[in-house]
């Protein structure tokens, strides 16, 4: 069995003889059935195992089924007397000397194997090392900002099965083109070419053609008339509320946002559209005096231009449901956004707004916690979107990706590159299979 095949397993162990040996059974026992274990501590304990033992620093040894290597990182250094003549560090320096080097260790390990294609799957620590489980959550996802269409439990198994089948036929294609642009996911873009020819042509929304078509739109909703009140407002002053077009908040999570923006005094546009009438659900009941109590600051809506929302000067914050046009709209346009998904990828795109790319606050994961966001939090995040330093950090990077996402458009840009060559490959194929 080729070693780059196997699952590969990260274990850290501290650096004490009681910790190692029944973590290494365990490491034995995994590598045994098949797994790639990377067993790591620290050089302090790594230097003792190699001098006692038949163990090189990163030599891999196959193990039944799988591989074990061994790999020690720099612990600052443990000496029974200080260069001045003093008492060792006491335990609580060499624990924090682990914690410094161990975290720079952890997070470079599974950097460089997911850039070699061999990310990790799985990390595990022992007692005295809890930071370990702070460093694997910065970079792995968790079950819950998983697509969920893809768990066994999605109450939806209908739309797993229709993705898993895309999947399948990606050899089919000659090429595969996504709304996204390439400065914004340049790792994954590069991971997935080697499998299949992906060309990142977007923002779509944004790319200019030869005449104006502006009119001609694929809503199944008219929207209201919003574009003039939006004039009436400050300047990055107003919060623009929207769920997309087919999630449906439970009335008890509709209330709790309606007096989060109460208490806030935020101004705000909000698109309430009505449940779908397939779900059977009833309207929509705002609380009592809500419309009239914010008839100087707010406008409740059914239905509205996005796109022209979200470029509006007057827009300061976005709290979206973070579908994919949505989050590609929010972050092309440069708008600071709080994140409210339901299901789907959007929790997976929620995850990539807040922790990748910097222009979201996390308001909550709606349908897949099951679990009612409170006023008190609506307002919390609100004010922290649109005032003080945590709003002017999602500011800048929001502008930051709005000014890539331009680049990404314009005549020579990455985007732009892609769809001159797709263009000339229909013209010189003829009629061919796409996906898009």
């Amino acid at each position: 069995m080729d070693s780059e095949d196997t699952i590969h397993v990260l274990m850290v162990s501290y650096p004490g003889q009681g910790h190692i040996n029944p973590f290494l059974r365990l490491a034995k026992f995994l590598a045994a059935n098949g797994l790639f274990v990377t067993f790591s501590t620290t050089e302090i304990a790594g230097k003792q195992m190699r001098t006692t033992n038949n163990i090189t620093h990163k030599s891999v040894t196959p193990i039944g089924d799988g591989f074990l290597k061994f790999e020690f990182f720099e612990d600052g250094g443990m000496k029974d007397v200080d260069a001045d003549g003093s008492k060792m560090r006491s335990l609580t320096d060499f624990s924090a000397q682990v914690e410094h080097f161990g975290r720079q260790y952890v997070s470079q390990v599974i950097r460089e194997h997911a850039e070699a294609n061999h990310p990790i799957s799985c990390i595990i620590n022992n007692p005295f090392v809890p930071w370990v489980c702070d460093v694997a959550a910065d970079h792995v996802l968790k079950y819950n900002e998983v697509p969920d269409f893809l768990h066994p439990f999605s109450p939806y198994p209908a739309l797993g099965t229709v993705i898993l089948e895309q999947f399948k036929n990606l050899s089919k294609p000659f090429c595969v083109l996504v709304d996204s642009f390439e400065e914004l996911e340049s790792d994954y873009i590069k991971y997935l070419s080697e499998f299949v020819d992906i060309r990142p042509i977007g923002p779509l929304f944004k790319i200019p053609t030869a005449t104006d078509t502006s009119d001609i739109r694929g809503d199944f909703w008219k929207s209201d008339d919003c574009m003039e009140w939006l004039n009436s407002r400050a300047e990055a002053s107003v919060v623009y509320i929207s769920f997309g077009s087919i999630v449906c908040l439970p009335q008890e999570q509709v209330t709790e946002i309606a007096h989060g923006l109460l208490d806030s005094q935020v101004s705000f546009l909000w698109v309430l559209k009505p449940p779908v009438k397939e779900f059977g659900l009833p309207p929509y009941v705002l609380p009592d005096g809500f419309l009239e109590d914010t008839r100087e600051k707010g406008k409740v809506v059914q239905w509205s231009p996005q796109e022209e929302v979200l470029g509006h000067g007057s827009v300061a914050c976005f709290v979206t449901h973070c579908g994919w046009n949505s989050s590609m709209e929010g972050v092309a346009l440069g708008v600071p956004m709080l994140t409210f998904p339901a299901w789907g990828d959007q929790v997976t795109n929620a995850k990539f707004l807040v922790d990748v790319y910097g222009v979201a606050i996390k308001l909550g994961y709606g349908q897949a916690e099951k679990k009612l966001v409170s006023r008190d939090e609506v307002k919390k995040r609100l004010l922290e979107a649109t005032v003080g330093p945590k709003a002017e950090e999602l500011k800048q990077n929001a502008f930051k990706w709005k000014k890539a996402a331009e680049v990404a458009v314009a005549a020579n840009g990455s985007s732009a590159r892609n769809l001159d060559a797709f263009l000339k490959d229909i013209k010189e194929r003829g009629a061919v299979s796409i996906n898009n």
